[in-house]
C-alpha cells in the first residue's frame, strides 16, 4: 500500500465515527461520473486557483464530488462547491469533459477496502472504478468570499495559477484547459464584473487581461478601445495631497456589461 493510502486509513480510522457520518451508500450516486470544478479569483496582481489540501497529507486538488441520482448536473456542481469550501458561486458553467481512461490510475486506493469494514469497502470500490469528470469553472471576486476547508481537508486556499503544486489525478490537465477556455472565450464571459472588486484602477484592469491571455498589452490602446465600449463608469479623483497624480477609480455599469457579454464584448478578436 502506497503512503498516501496508508495515511489516508490511519486518518480514517482514528475518525471512524465522523466518518461513519460522512461517507454515505454510495448507491445514492450516479456511478462513474464525478464533478470538478476550477475556481478563479483575481487579487489585483495574479490569477489564482482554489484548491483544496488533503487532511494529513501533502496533497492538492480541485473541489470536486459525486452527483446524487436525483440531482441535475449544474445543481450538484453549485452544492459540492458549497460543500467542500463553504462558498456560493454566481458564475458556474460546465467547460468541458474528461474522459482518459487512465486519468485516475495514479491515485487508485488498492488494498485498502478490506481493512475498513462497513460502509467503507463500498465507498473504496465505488472510487475504485473509472470515473469520466465534468469540469465546471467558476469566476470569482475573491476579496468577498472566505473559503474553509470540508472534514476531509485541511486547507482550502488560492494559490497562484503559476506556482500551483503538483495535482491529484488529472487535476493539472483540468486547470490548463480551463485556462484555455477562458483564453478563447473571455469576449463571451463575464471576466471583468466577476473577477475586480467594485471600484478599481484601469492598471488593474489591465494586469487582468494580461494574465488572461498571458501577454502584455499597450496602455494606451487597451484603455482607448475599452472606454469606447462604454460599460465603464468613471468615478472622480479624492481631493487629498497629491490627487492629482492619483488614477482616475472606475466600476461597471452592470446592464451596458452584461448586455455586452451576451453580444461578445469585441475586445478580442
Amino acid at each position: 500500500m502506497c503512503k498516501l493510502h496508508i495515511n489516508l486509513y490511519l486518518y480514517i480510522m482514528d475518525n471512524k465515527k465522523q466518518y461513519t457520518e460522512l461517507l454515505v451508500d454510495p448507491s445514492s450516486f450516479l456511478p462513474g461520473v464525478s464533478i470538478d470544478c476550477v475556481v478563479i479569483g483575481f487579487d489585483l496582481t495574479e490569477l489564482n486557483i482554489l484548491l483544496l489540501q488533503l487532511k494529513k497529507h501533502d496533497l492538492w486538488m480541485l473541489p470536486g464530488g459525486f452527483i446524487h441520482l436525483n440531482e441535475d448536473m449544474d445543481q450538484a456542481a453549485t452544492r459540492i462547491l458549497e460543500e467542500r469550501t463553504g462558498i456560493k458561486l454566481p458564475y458556474l458553467k460546465q467547460f468541458h469533459t474528461f474522459g482518459d481512461v487512465n486519468r485516475r490510475e495514479n491515485t487508485k486506493f488498492p488494498g485498502v477496502n478490506h481493512m475498513l469494514g462497513e460502509p467503507f469497502e463500498k465507498m473504496i470500490a465505488f472510487l475504485e472504478k473509472r470515473f469520466i469528470s465534468s469540469g465546471y469553472l467558476s469566476l470569482v471576486d475573491i476579496r468577498n468570499c472566505a473559503p474553509t476547508p470540508d472534514a476531509m481537508s485541511d486547507e482550502c486556499t488560492w494559490i497562484p495559477v503559476n506556482l500551483l503544486p503538483v495535482l491529484l489525478y488529472d487535476h493539472g490537465d483540468i486547470v490548463k484547459k480551463a485556462m484555455e477556455q477562458l483564453r478563447s472565450r473571455i469576449n463571451y464571459m463575464p471576466v471583468g464584473i466577476s473577477l475586480m472588486p467594485e471600484k478599481f484602477t484601469m492598471k488593474e484592469f489591465q494586469t487582468l487581461y494580461e494574465k488572461i491571455l498571458n501577454k502584455s498589452l499597450d496602455r494606451g490602446n487597451f484603455q482607448k478601445k475599452m472606454l469606447k465600449l462604454e460599460f465603464l463608469v468613471r468615478h472622480e479623483k479624492k481631493l487629498s495631497g497629491g490627487a492629482h497624480k492619483a488614477p482616475y477609480l472606475y466600476s461597471f455599469n452592470k446592464n451596458r456589461y452584461n448586455e455586452l457579454v451576451e453580444k461578445g464584448i469585441g475586445y478580442i478578436n
